[in-house]
């Protein structure tokens, strides 16, 4: 199969997914994951290799479009509303199923501790690339307007990424006897994402007065075309400097927002059509990377343990929303948006197997699990329950 025939089935394929499921009221998203599973399961091996090489790039595209969107469209008022539940959001959850998960893969597999508490880890992190998206539908079309609970989901989801990753980064390091120690790994925490809400302050500002000076002169598509490219940079050295890059993104276009609100709205209007592009890729490379075969030796025990940490997830959202002011509906759809995992376990599920440790083709077959049980559970959750758990509300 050539390059040329492969897009063309991936976008060409992405839509018309896309479309049957929305027909029969599935997300639109599900169907383009599946058209990615369809082909790891049928045409992987008449991809052209360099398609997989590409991939993780073109994957980092998307998230970063989806990303400055979100950034686009919350304002300060917003964020001040939502800032301490966030917070909490952003870290509870995860502890609740890192902890849980570290203690179910002890006792039911073969891993030792620190084996047990790096898959832990790896599973904790909820999607950005399910939920983001998903969040600014529910948004832009007014559910949970008064409480801004979308904007809350939102927010607490991308930090919830910067932990888990990093825990992820620690517990590698431990195992590899390459890591830097417990204090100065966990204080990269908070660092990783003060360096990337920093970073996404100067950006943010330095564009916003850009885009002002030369306001007449520049295009919508060229104000895209630029922001796109300052966030591609910030998510390359975000990577060298290991701050949380896309926490970054998100940020600069926060500051566009509050700063040139003009070109921000004239250049999320680009971005969105921007997305129809960028959300067949995402999923459908997402769906891409799962193997089914790798996933099945997880076995029944498997399904066990990573529903078992769902659970545990789900009371950490439940304790995290404590003192909101949220409804326990609203809390509920909280909860639901929470389960969905793909970006960070496609990306990282490999990582103890490529490192030469014991137990990563298990690691990676629990990674695989998560996605397959988790992502199409939170997309149908979200796209079926949300609209009724919230009110839809424009104020």
């Amino acid at each position: 199969m050539t390059f040329n025939i492969t897009i063309l089935l991936i976008l060409g394929g992405g839509w018309l997914s896309g479309r049957l499921f929305t027909r029969i009221k599935l997300p639109s998203v599900l169907g383009m994951t599946l058209l990615g599973v369809f082909i790891s399961i049928f045409l992987k091996e008449q991809i052209p290799p360099v398609l997989w090489d590409i991939a993780p790039f073109l994957k980092s595209l998307a998230l970063i479009v989806i990303l400055l969107r979100a950034g686009l469209g919350i304002k300060k008022s917003v964020l001040k509303k939502v800032g301490r539940a966030a917070l909490f959001m952003a870290f509870v959850p995860c502890l609740f199923e890192g902890l849980s998960l570290t203690f179910l893969f002890y006792y039911l597999s073969p891993f030792d501790f620190l084996t047990s508490a790096l898959t832990a880890s790896l599973l904790s992190a909820v999607s950005p690339a399910v939920v983001v998206p998903s969040m600014l539908n529910l948004k832009d079309a007014g559910f949970g307007k008064k409480r801004e609970v979308p904007t809350l989901v939102l927010a607490g989801a991308s930090l919830d990424d910067v932990f888990a990753i990093t825990l992820f980064t620690l517990f590698l390091g431990l195992l590899t006897g390459e890591g830097s120690g417990l204090g100065s790994t966990l204080l990269s925490i908070p660092i990783s994402i003060i360096g990337g809400i920093i970073s996404g302050l100067v950006i943010g500002l330095l564009l916003s007065f850009y885009f002002k000076k030369y306001h007449d002169r520049l295009k919508g598509t060229e104000k895209a075309l630029v922001l796109l490219t300052i966030s591609l940079f910030l998510f390359q050295v975000g990577e060298w400097l290991h701050i949380a890059a896309l926490l970054g993104v998100m940020t600069a276009g926060f500051v566009v927002l509050e700063k040139a609100e003009h070109a921000a709205h004239e250049t999320a209007r680009q971005l969105n059509g921007a997305w129809v592009f960028a959300e067949i890729i995402l999923f459908v490379i997402i769906g891409s990377s799962v193997d089914v075969e790798v996933a099945m030796e997880a076995g029944f025990m498997g399904v066990f343990i990573i529903l078992g940490g769902l659970v545990f997830r789900s009371l950490g959202v439940y304790v995290a929303t404590i003192g909101s002011g949220l409804s326990f509906k609203e809390r509920l759809f909280c909860i639901i948006s929470y389960l969905p995992k793909a970006t960070v376990q496609a990306a990282l599920g490999a990582v103890a197997l490529e490192r030469g440790l014991p137990y990563g083709k298990e690691i990676l077959a629990y990674a695989v699990m998560a996605i397959i049980l988790t992502a199409p559970l939170g997309l149908i959750g979200i796209n079926i329950l949300g609209p009724k758990l919230l009110k839809k509300e424009f104020l």
